[in-house]
């Protein structure tokens, strides 16, 4: 089906197809009649199920940081979408005012807000009544928003917290100049508030513009009756405007009708309606919209002319691109993007269909191009290819560079499988034909170069030889927590400048080819199970590819067998292929650049579709068993049912090296599967924004819908923020999508990267969070324990806790270090005290490394527990913790509780005689901040500290700490408390 926008197109095309047509603007009587026919059913599922969750959402936030708020809506029409937003967002709405040009809106409007049949109002705590001008609202030089007796000020001096366009830009040019005049009436204090225009996606050029924040809603339809009367109101709407001859308006209305029959579709549910197409788009803007000259005097080089090699994301149009040449040019982008706080994109091959987005700032890495090599020597000065070599490459160098600089030197890296393809690629994982001898692309990453998007500084992790670190660079405080995201999830974390492969000696590959027309389903189910079998027994320097394609209407199934050798001498594993599928129809032998042109869909399907003639759309999933019939049948069914003749699946094997790795080793997490289905749209180039294009792309997400429940997951590399991949990314990640959650909380806290693949949002932060601190042996997990049951076991609070110790961490990583018995460590204390000098030395190394440690693993402790309602963390040594921590958990309640005992107690529960010099003797005075498991005081220990409750744990039994948390600490969760705590509103960065 069409969308509006084609449409609307196609309606004027056809009026200006005659010469002697002339037209009028629609009548507000006019106006109004479309309007409701868009409007019904269907029409308001986009506002249900896009514009107020979304509206609803930006308002929250906004309340953040205020009591209540102010509302200019431009074009609201008959009625409101404020009026429909959830009831605790409406009453905080004190002072609305519209502009309605239509006279028919405007009254109708204005009864709507006042009901007579008793009913509340939809804004039901206005301070005033809406005011409501019947006038168009226009940019300060056409002087209408301000004629005598139409004021639009307010108590605060004219100025809004919102100002609103839903679906009412579509007369207003140039748009640019309208949302200029709305952010001049944004209020800026506490903090600025936001214009936020809804529109049909595709028609929002801005010029300039930035946006804050965008989202999209691809698959919003309109469905209209097909009568004549209906099809009449409904063309005059989209077309915006009318005939002042009425012969010619009768005759022109004909062909109207007719293109709707034409471009609308039809379902057999609702046969006498037509359906068309209406994606959405929302997008805000803050008062620092109009920044983009501050960062274009700062840039060398403006490449708004780049060419784009992904056809979707060729359709958008950013605020700029801009091409730095330094490192800190890069620097200067992230700084003025968190100094205005709005995102950004980055341009590495522009295979990515996010690598440009509407009205944000793009970062093309064009000039960052270089590959070095740096080969290891033996003694003698000659190539050691026993020993690694490595391999740095620049975020603007593609696949086809790297593997032309490596063979140069005899080595290679295990890439994809196109050599355009850029950083993109080995960042987000990287499926190549050495996945099953070497492993992945990422896995290959040693190292990186890369710009934090938290603050703008240069930063390296991981192996980078000091030649290739930029001057002024700094090692990571998270250097294997960065380094573990950048390989899987890598375009989420920071700017990537350069990175850091390790090598492998080059190799020769042996290409053999079948193509094997196929006679009806049954057959086409046997072949793939007869492939799968067959494909298990190759050996790991062997990867099979297939292929399910039409040719003529008749499925075929294609074949790749690559043998790879490090010489000539290749083994006999195609004849297990051969044995299924005959002999093979063709046979090279290639170097690696050569494979490049060995693929199949470039230089086989359908005369091939690498010269440029086409365009494509892809989606890839993890499947084990594709011979399975409930798979087998997938596949087939979605190449009978594929929109153009050039689509097609294409299987790449896995295993093998790939398979090795543990999920949870690298971001990349989906590492048990036998092939990965990449789901490709194809569709000749011209055809670009058609209902052939829209069909193809809804084929890849229904086929991908179809195989998800079956998957082991799905590639995150091509995934973006359009809301079709919510649930592809969903199972993107594997076990790792709680640790991503976290780190990009740390590593990109102002979602400047917010464009990238979407990762899981973090659960539900802890309620309450308590931490209990007290002197060796007083009993503080023995009584953090109780109170946890208590917790769980108040039925009316239906209430989520855990107990975790902060020093669990550091005490692991010993373990690990040394070699010493971990279980002892956690829950063997004499064990423990005889480690406690070495643990203790261990843990200050880690903080000199580190000094950022202890809010590291606290904040570890409150992630790995975020679906919990209460967390009760021990192990803390810290003597202000509260005053120390409560920073790095704003949305959550931080309390301490000082456990106490007599030293007698404290001796007999401990059964062991240690005295406070043995005790303090580690001279580690400021160096634990908690993590150690000493008792060693930090130095935010101060006089007049107060600690939130003391539990004094003299007595023997559990009776008096239940008595404690029943007193002073169920209270804290119950509902009056947290109702009134949400009227308070939260003070940013309050000091």
């Amino acid at each position: 089906m069409a969308t509006l926008d084609t449409l609307k197109q196609t309606l004027r095309q056809t009026a200006r197809a005659t010469a002697s047509c002339v037209t009028q603007p629609l009548s507000h009587a006019q106006y109004s009649a479309g309007f409701d026919v868009l409007m019904q059913g269907s029409g308001w599922m986009t506002y249900r199920n896009f514009i107020v969750p979304q509206l609803s959402s930006l308002l929250d936030r906004l309340l953040n940081s205020r009591v209540h708020i102010s509302v200019l809506e431009i074009g609201p029409g008959p009625k409101s979408v404020v009026g429909y937003l959830p009831y605790h967002v409406r009453r905080k709405v004190r002072r609305y005012v519209a502009f309605e040009p239509n006279d028919l809106f405007a009254i109708r409007l204005d009864g709507w807000f006042h009901p007579t049949s008793g009913t509340e109002p939809p804004l039901p705590c206005l301070e005033r009544r809406p005011d409501i001008h019947q006038m168009p609202f226009a940019p300060d030089k056409d002087n209408k928003n301000t004629r005598s007796g139409t004021s639009i000020g307010t108590s605060d001096g004219g100025k809004f917290d919102v100002v609103l366009f839903c679906h009412s830009m579509y007369g207003m040019k140039p748009k640019r100049r309208f949302i200029e005049q709305a952010l001049k009436l944004l209020d800026e204090h506490p903090k600025s508030g936001i214009v936020v225009a809804f529109h049909r996606d595709g028609d929002l050029n801005l010029d300039g513009l930035v946006c804050h924040h965008t989202a999209s809603f691809p698959t919003g339809i309109v469905r209209v009756a097909t009568d004549d009367e209906t099809l009449d109101r409904f063309t005059s709407f989209i077309a915006g405007f009318a005939f002042r001859d009425a012969k010619m308006d009768k005759a022109i209305r004909g062909e109207w009708r007719e293109l709707c029959h034409a471009l609308g579709r039809r379902e057999k549910a609702h046969p006498d309606h037509l359906l068309f197409s209406s994606p959405n788009v929302v997008a805000t803007f803050t008062k620092h919209a109009i920044a983009l000259p501050d960062l274009m005097a700062q840039m060398p080089l403006v490449n708004n002319g780049r060419r784009i090699k992904n056809q979707e994301a060729r359709l958008h149009r950013p605020a700029s691109i801009v091409r730095p040449t330094q490192v800190q040019h890069i620097q200067q982008c992230v700084k003025w993007a968190l100094e205005q706080n709005v995102g950004l994109t980055v341009i590495g091959g522009s295979h990515s269909g996010q690598c440009l987005w509407p009205n944000v700032v793009a970062i093309d890495m064009s000039a960052f191009d270089q590959v070095h090599t740096v080969t290891a020597e033996s003694e003698g000065g000659e190539p050691n290819f026993d020993s690694t070599s490595l391999v740095v490459a620049e975020a603007g160098c593609n696949t086809g560079d790297i593997i032309r600089k490596t063979m140069a030197v005899g080595l290679t890296v295990p890439l994809g499988a196109r050599p355009s393809v850029g950083s993109g690629l080995w960042l987000q994982g990287g499926i190549g034909h050495l996945a099953r001898l070497h492993g992945l692309a990422c896995d290959a990453l040693v190292g990186a170069i890369m710009v934090s998007v938290a603050s703008g500084q240069v930063l390296y992790v991981g192996r980078v030889p000091s030649k290739y670190r930029p001057a002024g660079a700094v090692q990571s405080e998270a250097e294997s927590d960065t380094l573990w995201a950048l390989k899987g999830a890598g375009t989420n974390f920071g700017i990537v400048v350069s990175v850091v492969f390790e090598t492998h000696a080059a190799r020769t590959y042996s290409v053999r080819n079948w193509s094997i027309p196929l006679k009806g389903n049954h057959e086409a189910r046997l072949k793939l199970h007869d492939f799968d079998r067959c494909s298990r027994a190759l050996t790991r320097h062997c990867s099979a590819d297939a292929y399910l394609y039409s040719n003529n209407d008749q499925i075929h199934l294609g074949v790749t067998l690559i043998e790879s050798a490090t010489t000539k001498v290749l083994s006999q594993s195609h004849t297990l292929i051969g044995t299924a599928l005959g002999p093979e129809d063709n046979l090279e032998t290639v170097d690696g650049v050569g494979l490049f042109e060995t693929e199949m869909y470039i230089s086989g399907m359908h005369g091939g579709h690498g010269g440029g003639k086409t365009s494509s759309f892809k989606r890839c999933l993890f499947l084990k068993q594709i011979g399975a019939v409930d798979i087998a049948s997938v596949l087939v069914a979605a190449i009978e049912t594929r929109p153009s003749p050039l689509c097609y699946i294409h299987l790449l094997q896995g295993g093998g090296a790939l398979s090795d790795v543990a999920g949870d080793a690298t971001a990349f997490g989906c590492r048990d599967w036998d092939f990965a289905c990449v789901i490709t749209a194809v569709w000749p180039y011209d055809q670009g924004e058609t209902e052939v294009a829209l069909g193809a792309v809804q084929w890849v997400y229904n086929v991908a819908r179809d195989l998800l429940p079956l998957s082991s997951g799905a590639y995150g590399a091509d995934l973006g923020p359009d809301p079709r991949d919510t649930a592809l990314a969903a199972k993107a990640f594997g076990p790792n999508g709680p640790r991503l959650a976290r780190l990009k909380q740390n590593l990109d806290p102002r979602n400047v990267l917010a464009y990238a693949c979407p990762l899981p949002k973090p659960p539900m932060k802890q309620k309450l969070i308590i931490l209990v601190t007290g002197e060796s042996g007083v009993g503080k997990d023995y009584c953090a324990d109780i109170w946890v049951s208590v917790f769980t076991r108040c039925a009316h609070k239906r209430c989520k806790a855990r107990k975790a110790s902060i020093s669990d961490a550091t005490k692991r990583e010993y373990a690990a270090a040394t070699g010493a018995d971990l279980d002892a460590l956690l829950g063997d204390r004499a064990y423990k005290e005889q480690h406690r000098p070495a643990l203790t030395a261990f843990f200050k190394e880690q903080m000199r490394q580190q000094p950022r440690l202890p809010e590291k693993h606290f904040l570890n402790v409150v992630f790995d527990a975020a679906d919990m309602d209460v967390l009760v963390i021990t192990g803390m040594r810290d003597e202000a913790p509260t005053a120390t921590l409560s920073h790095l958990v704003p949305n959550s309640r931080l309390l301490d509780i000082r456990v106490t005992a007599s030293e007698k107690t404290r001796q007999a529960r401990r059964k062991c005689q240690v005295n406070d010099n043995d005790r303090h003797n580690h001279d580690c005075k400021n160096d634990n901040r908690g993590s150690n498991g000493s008792n060693c005081k930090s130095n935010s220990t101060t006089l007049d500290y107060r600690h939130s409750l003391v539990f004094d744990n003299e007595a023997t039994g559990d009776e008096v700490a239940r008595r404690f948390a029943d007193k002073y600490l169920l209270p804290l969760l119950h509902k009056d408390l947290e109702r009134l705590a949400s009227m308070v509103v939260p003070v940013p960065d309050f000091q």
